[in-house]
C-alpha cells in the first residue's frame, strides 16, 4: 500500500534555549517538549511510588516475608518483558533480604498465559508461602482464587488493563486501577516490579532493618539494565518517567555494568555496548529473548539474566540466538502462507472496503502468530487477529491494532454483545490476546468485522508516515547523526527523528540478500550520501529511475573504528 507522508506540527510556543541546535530543537518541539525539565533525566526524576494504591500493604506484606523466612515464588510471563520482570525480582528481592526466592515461567503451550489454577497447581510443589505475580495476574481470578484457597498469599504486579472486577489477591500493585492515582500509566511490567522494589527498600530503612542486619543500602539503580531492556522491548509509550528509567539504563548497559546475558546478547547480535541505544534493545536483544517463549520455555531467557558467569551467559544467548533464527524461518513461511490468503480476499474486493483482517491456519505456531499479525498490520494499515491452534477445539488468537482502535476494548464490546463467544482476552490498545472455539471462527470474524464497522468510522486507513519535515543537505551530517543519538532515549510514542526529502539516485544494489544498498544525492547539492532499506528491494522500480521521496534516518555506519554517516532509509516513493 501506498503511504502518506505527513510532516508533525510544531507547536509555535516552546521554551527549549536558543544555544540548542535548530534541528533538535524542531524535533523536541514536535514531540511536546516544552522546556529544559521534560529532557532532564535525573533519577531525582521519577514519579515517586507513594502514589501506587496499596503499595503501603505491598509493602507490608514483603517485610513479614523477609522478617519470618517466608517462601516467594515469583511467576512471570514468558515475553520479554515477563523474563525482565522475573529477572528484576529475584534479584531485587535478594538484595532487600529475601533469602528464599525463586521463579516458575508457564509454558505457553501447556498452561497459557497468566496464574492459572494449573499454574497454580506446580506452584504449590515449590511450596511456597507466597506468590508474586509480574507482567500478569490481573485477569487470573481462578488462579489466585485457588492459590489463596491453599493458604497462599498472592501479590499481583501488573500493569494490564483489568477488568470490571478484580482478582481476590492480597494486594494488587497495578497503575491502571481505576482508584490508583499514579501519574502515568504507562510502565511497563518490569517498571511496576522497579517501583514496589522502591517502596520495600523505604520501608525496610524506616525499620532501620539494614543497620539492624549490618547491611550496606542497597542500590536499586543498578536494576536498571533490567528495566530498561523490558520497558523498550514491550513497547509501551516513553513519557518522561519510562525514559529516565531507560536513559540510566543504557547508562549502565554502554559502561558495561549491567547483567552478562545482555552483554551476550549484545554479542549475538554483533552490538558494542558501548554505543547501544534504546532502538537495539528492541530489535537486537528482545527477539532473542522473546524466541524461548514462543518455541520452547522462558526460562532458558530469564536464566540467561539471571547468571553472573559470563561463560554461561555466553553459553545461553547462543542458544537463544539459534532459537530466535528458528523463529525466523517458521515466521517467513506463516507470512507467505499469510499473503497467499490475503491476495485471494483482496482479490475479490478493494482492499479500501477491509476494515480489518482476522486469519487462522490449522499448521501456523501460536507462539509466532503475534508477530505475522504485526506485519500483516505494518503491510495494511488494519487491525489484525491472526489465529493458530491452541488444543483440540480451540484457537488462540493474537490481535494488533492501529492508531484511533483500542483493540483490547473492541475485544470487550464483542464479549459483552455475544456471551461466551469469546473465552478469554486481555491486553492494551494496541496488542491483546484471545482463545476461542474453533468452531465459533466464523461467528467470532463476523462480530470483529461488526465492531470495526463501528469503532473505525472516523479513522483513516491509509497508512502514515509522519516525519520531522526536509533535512537541508548542510545538516545531513555525521555530528547532528550523534547529537540525535544521544538525545534520546527514543521509542514508542517518542519516535526517533526521522525526515523526508527528494533525492538523485545515483547507485543501487542487493547486499546481505535482501537490503537495498543505495547512494543518494540531495537534489541542492551533487555530495553523494550512502543510504541503507533494510528488507527492501528494487524489483518493482524501473531501471531508469532517476528521482526518488525518501522518508529516512540519519543514522552512524561504523566499521573498524570508522564512523561514516548513513541515511537509514524507512520509505521511498519513486517519482
Amino acid at each position: 500500500m501506498s503511504r502518506q507522508i505527513i510532516r508533525r506540527r510544531i507547536p509555535e510556543r516552546q521554551s527549549l534555549p536558543d544555544t540548542m541546535h535548530p534541528v533538535l530543537r524542531r524535533v523536541y518541539a514536535a514531540r511536546d517538549i516544552q522546556a529544559e525539565v521534560d529532557i532532564d533525566y535525573a533519577l531525582s526524576g521519577l514519579l515517586p511510588y507513594h502514589q501506587l494504591s496499596h503499595i503501603d500493604a505491598a509493602v507490608d506484606l514483603l517485610i513479614d516475608a523477609i522478617e519470618r523466612y517466608r517462601h516467594v515464588l515469583v511467576v512471570g510471563d514468558f515475553d520479554a518483558d515477563g523474563a525482565t520482570s522475573t529477572a528484576l525480582a529475584i534479584r531485587g528481592l535478594s538484595l532487600l533480604g529475601v533469602e528464599h526466592v525463586s521463579y516458575l515461567v508457564p509454558n505457553r503451550f501447556e498452561y497459557g498465559y497468566g496464574l492459572t489454577p494449573e499454574i497454580v497447581d506446580v506452584a504449590l510443589r515449590f511450596e511456597p508461602d507466597m506468590i508474586i505475580t509480574v507482567d500478569n495476574g490481573i485477569s487470573s481470578f481462578e488462579g489466585v482464587a485457588h492459590a489463596r484457597k491453599q493458604g497462599v498469599d498472592v501479590m499481583i504486579t501488573d500493569h494490564h488493563l483489568p477488568a470490571g472486577q478484580l482478582p481476590a489477591a492480597n494486594v494488587i500493585i497495578n497503575p491502571q486501577l481505576a482508584d490508583d492515582a499514579f501519574p502515568s500509566k504507562h510502565l511497563a511490567g518490569v517498571g511496576v516490579m522497579f517501583y514496589v522494589l522502591l517502596a520495600l527498600r523505604a520501608g525496610l530503612k524506616t525499620r532501620q532493618w539494614f543497620e539492624k542486619q549490618s547491611l550496606p543500602f542497597p542500590n536499586l539503580a543498578r536494576l536498571l539494565d533490567l528495566v530498561a531492556l523490558g520497558t523498550v522491548a514491550d513497547m509501551v509509550p516513553l513519557d518522561k518517567n519510562n525514559r529516565i528509567l531507560i536513559a540510566h539504563g543504557l547508562k549502565l548497559i554502554q559502561q558495561g555494568k549491567c547483567v552478562p546475558g545482555i552483554i551476550a546478547l549484545l554479542e549475538c547480535a554483533n552490538k558494542t555496548p558501548r554505543t547501544v541505544q534504546a532502538g537495539d534493545l528492541g530489535f537486537s536483544i528482545a527477539p532473542r529473548l522473546n524466541a524461548a517463549g514462543r518455541l520452547t520455555d522462558m526460562s532458558q531467557g530469564i536464566e540467561c539474566l539471571l547468571t553472573d558467569d559470563p561463560q554461561q551467559a555466553g553459553v545461553l544467548a547462543r542458544q537463544l540466538d539459534s532459537l530466535n533464527i528458528e523463529r525466523k524461518q517458521i515466521q517467513d513461511e506463516m507470512q507467505a502462507q499469510a499473503m497467499l490468503k490475503l491476495d485471494r480476499l483482496i482479490s475479490g474486493e478493494e482492499i479500501e472496503q477491509i476494515n480489518g483482517v482476522c486469519l487462522y491456519h490449522p499448521e501456523w505456531h501460536q507462539g509466532v502468530i503475534g508477530i505475522l499479525a504485526a506485519r500483516i498490520k505494518e503491510k495494511f494499515h488494519r487491525p489484525v487477529i491472526a489465529f493458530a491452534r491452541e488444543r483440540q477445539g480451540m484457537l488462540k488468537g493474537s490481535a494488533r491494532s492501529i492508531p484511533g482502535l483500542h483493540i483490547r476494548d473492541t475485544l470487550e464490546l464483542i464479549s459483552s454483545r455475544q456471551p461466551g463467544l469469546i473465552i478469554n482476552f486481555g491486553g492494551h490498545a494496541m496488542a491483546a490476546g484471545l482463545s476461542i472455539k474453533e468452531t465459533d471462527l466464523d461467528n467470532f470474524k463476523a462480530n470483529f468485522h461488526s465492531a470495526l464497522d463501528e469503532k473505525l468510522a472516523s479513522v483513516i486507513l491509509n497508512g502514515q508516515t509522519l516525519t520531522d519535515g526536509e533535512l537541508p543537505a548542510a545538516d545531513m551530517t555525521l555530528q547532528l547523526a550523534e547529537l540525535l543519538r544521544s538525545a534520546g532515549p527514543w521509542g514508542q510514542a517518542f519516535p526517533a527523528p526521522r525526515f523526508d526529502g527528494e533525492f538523485r539516485l545515483a547507485d543501487r544494489r542487493i547486499v546481505g540478500g535482501g537490503h537495498l544498498k543505495m547512494k543518494l544525492i540531495p537534489l541542492e547539492t551533487n555530495r553523494g550520501i550512502d543510504a541503507i532499506a533494510f528488507n527492501m528491494t528494487d524489483e518493482s522500480w524501473p531501471d531508469d529511475l532517476e528521482y526518488l521521496r525518501a522518508v529516512y534516518r540519519l543514522d552512524i555506519n561504523e566499521y573498524q573504528s570508522r564512523k561514516q554517516l548513513q541515511l537509514l532509509i524507512e520509505h521511498i516513493q519513486p517519482l
